[in-house]
């Protein structure tokens, strides 16, 4: 029986997920949730996320929440069908792993997801217009990060080192939305963080999850 994951197509955390799934190879199931009715909201599925955000995550009798949880659940479970994106077996490697998820969650995110709430947030779904002044300070937070990265790059092909992992697939949901903007630059002027980027961008994991996604 394929899992269902509850969420929309435009959040990012749900994007992480469906990244994982693809990856995995796994069956699953996307169970729309309709942020314009407050669908999120409502008490059938705050019974499955208890703050009332997506995604959830059904299997069986077993409900998830926060994205970052379901997809180390979903790596776990479905580690004999796909890339070993934790490295496990290794502890040197799944500690490099760690060490570049906490860069993203503490670093990384910060800065892209403050451009991501003016650049697409706010226009797409609220009519808004971007603060730029939020947008050009952000930028420069995300362009010392993504100076660290440039270094890290030229040594590795990947962050946590010559192998693909969830550190990497976790830049990706914010990602591809600001390489579509007038932030591209941050990335393709970093040669060895636009070869990252791109290697990621080509996976078939990436493609099934994204096409049809708006950018903007």
């Amino acid at each position: 029986m394929p899992v269902k994951v509850y969420g929309a197509a435009m959040s990012t955390a749900t994007v992480l997920v469906l990244l994982c799934l693809e990856e995995m190879g796994a069956e699953y199931e996307l169970v729309p949730i309709d942020f314009s009715t407050g669908e999120h909201k409502s008490p059938p599925h705050v019974a499955r996320n208890p703050f009332g955000q997506v995604p959830a995550f059904e299997d069986g009798d077993l409900m998830l929440f926060e994205s970052r949880a379901i997809s180390r659940y979903v790596l776990r479970k479905y580690k004999s069908s796909g890339p070993d994106l934790l490295r496990e077996g290794s502890l040197e490697e799944s500690a490099m792993v760690d060490v570049w998820l906490e860069v993203e969650a503490q670093q990384y995110d910060e800065a892209i997801s403050a451009i991501y709430i003016e650049t697409v947030i706010k226009p797409v779904f609220f009519g808004g217009v971007p603060d730029e002044k939020v947008v050009a300070e952000s930028a420069e937070k995300l362009g010392k990060v993504l100076d660290v990265y440039e270094a890290r790059l030229s040594k590795s092909k990947y962050l946590a080192g010559d192998f693909l992992s969830f550190a990497d697939l976790s830049h990706i949901p914010y990602t591809h939305h600001i390489v579509a903007g007038p932030q591209a630059s941050l990335f393709e002027s970093r040669p060895h963080v636009k070869a990252w980027w791109e290697s990621l961008a080509s996976r078939p994991a990436y493609k099934n999850v994204t096409t049809g996604t708006p950018t903007s």
